[in-house]
């Protein structure tokens, strides 16, 4: 792990006490699925969003038959080399920086060490200069570590359901809110049963959170 990007980097730049939001990255603050998409385009094929899932998802244009999951998970790769050129998720930019004065934010996101870099990158280009951590796994085991010495209320957003009921079952005390930024992604994933919200909009994740705050007079 790049000492940059782990959990003891992110936690140093944390202010023990304060409230926390914890982020993931794809498909809540950046969209990961419609830069793939594109990038696939430019290859000749296409990202079918029958599930919420890749892999039996990519299709080529010519035919509309899909690929095999070796040459998914090769073009992933591929793809995933450089990630610096995402676009922001709707809301996600005007909320977070309304949120920053009245908690620390860091970002979780299961990506490579070797992708932290240019994902990092992309958030700074954005406007977003947040701690990252490059996780790898279920994420709850983190969570527990980031808010070991934060305040209350503190806050994790997520698309993944598993995400989501691993910090219910190793952090319960953190709040939970799913969020999925993409509108083609949402059918494919009914409310996940480890949060407290599910957030349609990042408007709904900031009213949740502001309301959570105030509540604890903060």
């Amino acid at each position: 792990m790049n000492a940059l990007f782990d959990l003891g980097s992110a936690i140093a730049r944390l202010t023990p006490g304060r409230p926390l939001l914890i982020v993931d990255a794809d498909e809540v603050i950046l969209r990961f699925v419609d830069g793939f998409d594109k990038f696939l385009r430019r290859e000749g094929l296409f990202l079918d969003l029958t599930s919420y899932r890749l892999h039996g998802n990519v299709k080529r244009l010519d035919d509309g038959k899909p690929i095999l999951d070796v040459e998914v998970t090769a073009l992933l790769d591929d793809f995933r080399r450089d990630l610096d050129s995402l676009d922001v998720v709707e809301g996600a930019h005007e909320v977070l920086t309304a949120l920053k004065p009245r908690l620390d934010i860091v970002v979780l996101t299961n990506i490579s060490p070797a992708q932290a870099t240019p994902r990092l990158r992309n958030l700074a280009g954005l406007g977003l200069d947040l701690p990252l951590v490059a996780n790898s796994g279920v994420k709850g085991p983190a969570v527990k570590a980031l808010t070991a010495r934060s305040g209350r209320p503190s806050f994790f957003i997520d698309d993944i359901p598993q995400n989501l009921s691993s910090a219910a079952e190793i952090a319960p005390d953190v709040l939970r809110i799913h969020l999925i930024g993409d509108e083609r992604l949402k059918p494919l994933l009914p409310p996940a049963a480890g949060a407290h919200l599910r957030a349609e909009h990042w408007r709904d994740a900031q009213a949740f959170i502001s309301a959570k705050l105030t509540e604890a007079g903060l």
